[in-house]
């Protein structure tokens, strides 16, 4: 059966603006889910949380391989479920706000930044990233019924998923695949911070976690 990936998703640059932490702005105070106006951190994030979780992901919702093309650069970290119960079971719009508000500070640790963390995708299947700074090359498939993208270079294939949202597109992976990103791919050296990821990823059953990227 096909998975329906549940949006939790937003950039936690976000959260961190408004809770003035200094991790930047995601523009996520008008998404299209609607506006979030409250003066409360707690309500705003209520609000587009509770918002775009009515909304069911199917096949990166609306993404198709020409919108996937292009050139992509880190914006903020992004997270997901796999399916309704599996958010429910984990407990809905606390859970996700929990597992997004701390994503942030631990990319972050791993530095992992705008500058360093890229994507390009190519009409053609090959793509050309750099993850921490490191170049990362190679062929891709991307799988728009259900969302599902692998990487393919010389040293390893990472599948995981990729969908679209309103400032760019999400680009997720499972617990050992986000470790092998950051630590393989990457090269960081930050064991703390991977192995928080890691265990962020593995707290819900069915969680996914990494980047969300921006044209």
């Amino acid at each position: 059966m096909k998975k329906s990936i549940f949006a939790v998703l937003t950039a936690v640059a976000l959260l961190a603006t408004s809770c003035g932490m200094g991790y930047g702005n995601s523009g996520y105070g008008n998404t299209g889910y609607g506006t979030t106006t409250t003066s409360s951190t707690g309500s705003i994030i209520g609000n587009v949380l509770g918002s775009i979780l009515g909304n069911v992901l199917l096949g990166g919702y609306g993404l198709d391989a020409s919108s996937l093309a292009g050139n992509w650069a880190y914006n903020g970290a992004s997270a997901a479920f796999t399916n309704q119960q599996t958010l429910n079971k984990a407990g809905g719009v606390e859970a996700a706000n929990n597992l997004i508000n701390q994503l942030a500070p631990k990319f972050q640790a791993a530095g992992i930044t705008k500058k360093n963390t890229t994507f390009k995708f190519g009409a053609d299947n090959t793509f050309a990233a750099q993850v921490h700074g490191i170049p990362f090359n190679g062929t891709y498939t991307f799988n728009q019924t259900n969302g599902e993208i692998a990487l393919k270079s010389a040293a390893q294939t990472l599948k995981g998923n990729v969908m679209k949202t309103t400032n760019g597109i999400a680009l997720m992976f499972d617990a050992n695949q986000m470790a092998t990103m950051l630590q393989k791919v990457g090269q960081v050296d930050n064991a703390t911070a991977i192995e928080a990821v890691k265990q962020l990823a593995k707290s819900s059953d069915g969680a996914r976690v990494g980047f969300e990227l921006t044209k």
